[in-house]
């Protein structure tokens, strides 16, 4: 397994609120752990949710040991950092309303093991295709299910930034969860949407497979593109090649 994880402030913002983790070590259950997660609130309140999202959640997972069941390991772990972020929100009115999106990854055997809260994507890239595994939890995605717009009328929505399930909001969260087949040459890519609001799943695509047998110079090209296309977000990628 080979990966690479980068994560940039794009051109518009001031403070970079998207915080992404990798480790290709065992941390409990799980043999490798792959996390990117895109913050919101206030001043740096989003900044402070992703970020303490991913540590609480790691923390957990350890804690928790090699001999805990991996789905249950995760959704354990995702009740507590949702249980931490959610009061630290109630209890500071600088972190009133925060919350971060989450997308993570452990691949185990001939599977990856997915789970997703929020519109922070993973894709699977083979020689076949670029697979969309997560589905975003956003109201423009909601009106694409339901037939009110189509998939190029979703990415120039003005309400495509609203997300109908963030962790930390609510006292409670569930995440999607995922176990997809993968093989050998494939890669996983998690990201941000500061990366899919700016750039094209085709161009995605052409770029992670033109680049598969370099993950560091396939992210620094996909962020060099959503810089170009506008930058109008912070981007994180994260590409694992197995």
């Amino acid at each position: 397994m080979k990966f690479y994880a980068i994560t940039d402030i794009g051109r518009k913002r001031e403070l970079n609120e998207d915080y992404i983790y990798t480790s290709g070590q065992p941390i409990g259950a799980l043999p490798n752990l792959f996390i990117v997660a895109d913050g919101m609130g206030g001043h740096k309140a989003g900044d402070y949710a992703s970020m303490h999202t991913v540590d609480r959640f790691v923390e957990v997972i350890r804690e928790l040991g090699e001999e805990h069941g991996v789905q249950d390991a995760i959704n354990e772990a995702v009740t507590a950092a949702n249980a931490y972020i959610y009061q630290r929100s109630r209890e500071n009115s600088n972190l009133s309303g925060m919350g971060t999106t989450l997308v993570l990854a452990s691949c185990i055997g001939n599977e990856a093991i997915v789970a997703n809260i929020g519109d922070s994507r993973l894709y699977l890239v083979n020689d076949d295709a670029m697979t969309q595994i997560t589905r975003d939890h956003s109201l423009v995605e909601e009106m694409v299910t339901l037939g009110g717009i189509d998939r190029e009328m979703a990415r120039n929505h003005p309400d495509k930034n609203i997300i109908t399930r963030a962790l930390g909001t609510d006292d409670t969260v569930r995440p999607d969860c995922f176990e997809v087949k993968v093989e050998p040459g494939d890669v996983l890519l998690l990201c941000s949407d500061g990366l899919t609001n700016m750039v094209e799943d085709s161009q995605i695509e052409k770029i992670v497979k033109e680049n598969k047998e370099d993950m560091k110079l396939a992210g620094e090209k996909l962020v060099q593109q959503a810089n170009e296309a506008g930058g109008k977000d912070n981007i994180s990628v994260i590409l694992v090649r197995l």
